[in-house]
C-alpha cells in the first residue's frame, strides 16, 4: 500500500478534510477496519499568498520544497498540495521533488473532460483566478475557464484570505458568491462552477445552483484514496 505525504496548513480547513476524506476513504474501498498510514507538514497560506503577492515564485517552491523533503524523510512515496494556489509553482516544484506529486488541477481536469463540459467557471484565491495554471491545463483539453469581473474577482480573493481561511462563514458573503455564481452562469453560460480553492466548498455548502459543482478538493481526494490503495 502506497504511502501519502500532504502538504496540509494552505489552509487548515481544507487539511481537515483531506486527512478524513483520505482516512475514511481508504476504510470504505477497503471495506475493512482499517486506516492508512500518511505524514502531513503543515505550513501557512499566509505565507503562500504573500509569496504570490510578491510574485516571488522562486521562494515559494524553496517554501514547499522543503516542505516535500520533510514528507520524503518520513517516509511519504508520493506527496499532494492540500491547496490550489500552491499550484502555480507545481512544475517547478514536481522536477525538484524527490518523490512523485499528485496535481489538483490535472485531477480536476481529467474529471471535466469525463464530464463532457466544454465552458466552465473558475473561482478561487486571486493568484488562481488572475493565473494561467489552471486554466492552461483545461484549455489544453478544448475545455474554456471564465473568470469572475475584476470587482467580483478581488471580493472573493478577499473573503477567502479574511474570512474562509480562519474558517468563518457569514451569510452575507454566502449569498454575494451566489449572486455572482449566478450572473455567470446566465451571462457566459457555463455547464460548471469550479470551486477552485479548497475552502470554498465551506461557503457553498448548501447552495444551489442551475449547473454542477466541480469540487476540486473532492475530486483530489478521491485520486489520492485510490493510489494509496493501489498495490506496486
Amino acid at each position: 500500500m502506497n504511502k501519502i505525504g500532504l502538504i496540509g496548513g494552505i489552509g487548515p480547513e481544507s487539511t481537515i478534510e483531506y486527512y478524513k476524506g483520505i482516512e475514511y476513504g481508504v476504510q470504505k474501498k477497503l471495506e475493512c477496519s482499517f486506516f492508512p498510514n500518511l505524514t502531513i507538514e503543515s505550513l501557512s497560506a499566509f505565507d503562500v499568498l504573500e509569496f504570490c503577492e510578491k510574485k516571488d515564485y522562486a521562494g515559494l517552491t524553496a517554501y514547499l520544497l522543503n516542505g516535500i523533503n520533510n514528507l520524503a524523510a518520513a517516509g511519504a512515496q508520493y506527496g499532494a498540495l492540500t491547496g490550489i494556489t500552491a499550484h502555480i509553482v507545481f512544475d517547478e516544484l514536481s522536477k525538484g521533488s524527490s518523490i512523485p506529486l499528485i496535481s489538483m488541477v490535472d485531477s480536476a481536469r481529467d474529471y471535466a473532460v469525463a464530464q463532457g463540459y466544454e465552458k466552465i467557471c473558475l473561482l478561487g484565491t486571486l493568484p488562481t483566478m488572475d493565473g494561467t495554471f489552471f486554466q492552461s491545463s483545461f484549455e489544453k483539453s478544448g475545455i474554456t475557464v471564465i473568470t469572475p469581473d475584476e470587482e467580483e474577482k478581488f471580493y472573493i480573493g478577499t473573503k477567502i484570505k479574511t474570512e474562509l481561511e480562519l474558517g468563518k462563514v457569514l451569510p452575507d458573503t454566502q449569498r454575494a458568491f451566489k449572486e455572482i455564481a449566478e450572473r455567470i452562469i446566465r451571462e457566459e453560460q457555463v455547464q460548471a462552477i469550479v470551486l477552485g480553492c479548497t475552502e470554498l466548498p465551506l461557503i457553498f455548502g448548501g447552495v444551489k445552483l442551475p449547473v454542477p459543482y466541480i469540487d476540486v478538493m473532492q475530486i483530489h481526494i478521491k485520486a489520492l484514496v485510490d493510489l494509496i490503495t493501489t498495490c506496486k
